[in-house]
């Protein structure tokens, strides 16, 4: 039996089909990303697991009871807010404890867990400051001690980490993983970047339109997607022409892609613009093969300048090929 199960779960607001016969089952420990892009339905998703929102039709199931209609404090789930939600006039002590408060735990049992989960969250010596006083990341690490401080059965993540500045949400991609493993809580993500739900998840959910579109490991997702959409998504990449007329379409990553001089590749190519990423160089091309795209690691060596006539090499198997229908 699953640990967590949904059945051809719906929303609907009218004639718009916000979430559309979503069926998903996830085991006891699993860290689950939902990923898409905006009004695909993942947060409504969360929300229907969190109780916030009513389910249209279908059921949700946990640990084989059905809480399709309980009511979301009855639940018992732990939940980490974009915003973090914390409570300005309360230290982050107090912030960790309030569950615990709510649960009527008694004080000294309390004291310990609160001290337990900030130090999983490396701020035991912040017990005594107030929400003002921490930077982004530090909020953050405190709405999730208070999410798991009450030992939740299910742990739900709403897009945490879109308000940190770049390098600190991907210090606290492996932050967050980390301390799901020591925890070993079963948790579902929202989010909308990729990195950061194929570098924390045992396996990532795609959707698109309401519904799910592929569910399988971060490296199956991004190596074999199910549609072009999905390979688009998730990453950079290049349409190539079906290897027959009618057959299937074909793509290859842009990092795969090999640059050689002009006439000692598969195709010819010229370099229409550069952009230095810092550890990669990007180039767009214009082939005969249409608009392609190239990343190549900066080793040091000068960049190739907009003009310069190349050619376009790979290994055949590197190339993947979209399901029919995937378009």
């Amino acid at each position: 039996m699953p640990f967590l199960e949904l059945d051809a779960l719906s929303k609907h607001y009218g004639p718009v089909k916000a979430v559309d016969d979503v069926s998903l089952s996830v085991e006891q420990g699993e860290f689950i990303s939902l990923l898409g892009p905006s009004g695909c339905g993942k947060t409504t998703t969360l929300q229907m697991i969190a109780g916030f929102v009513d389910a249209t039709a279908g059921r949700i199931r946990l640990q084989g009871r059905d809480i399709t209609h309980a009511p979301a404090n009855s639940r018992g789930l732990g939940i980490v807010f974009q915003s973090y939600a914390l409570f300005p006039h309360m230290t982050v002590a107090d912030n960790v404890a309030f569950g615990l408060e709510m649960q009527k735990v008694e004080r000294a049992e309390r004291a310990r867990r609160v001290e337990q989960a900030l130090a999983l969250v490396h701020l035991d010596a912040h017990a005594g400051r107030y929400p003002r006083e921490l930077s982004g990341g530090q909020r953050q690490r405190v709405a999730l001690a208070r999410a798991i401080v009450i030992r939740p059965p299910l742990l739900l993540l709403d897009e945490p980490l879109s308000n940190l500045d770049a390098k600190l949400r991907e210090a606290m991609q492996f932050e967050l993983r980390t301390i799901q493993q020591q925890v070993g809580t079963t948790t579902i993500m929202v989010t909308h970047d990729q990195a950061e739900a194929f570098s924390v998840s045992d396996r990532v959910v795609v959707m698109q339109s309401g519904r799910i579109t592929q569910i399988d490991t971060p490296y199956e997702v991004y190596e074999h997607p199910a549609s072009e959409f999905i390979s688009r998504f998730v990453g950079k990449t290049n349409l190539l022409p079906p290897a027959t007329d009618g057959g299937p379409q074909r793509h290859v990553r842009p990092e795969k892609l090999m640059l050689k001089p002009a006439g000692q590749g598969r195709a010819d190519a010229t370099i229409v613009d550069r952009f230095f990423l810092g550890s990669q160089w990007l180039y767009h091309l214009e082939s005969p093969l249409g608009p392609m795209v190239v990343v190549q690691v900066n080793d040091g060596s000068p960049a190739h300048p907009p003009g310069t006539a190349v050619a376009l090499d790979w290994d055949d198997a590197i190339l993947r090929t979209l399901p029919e229908g995937g378009r």
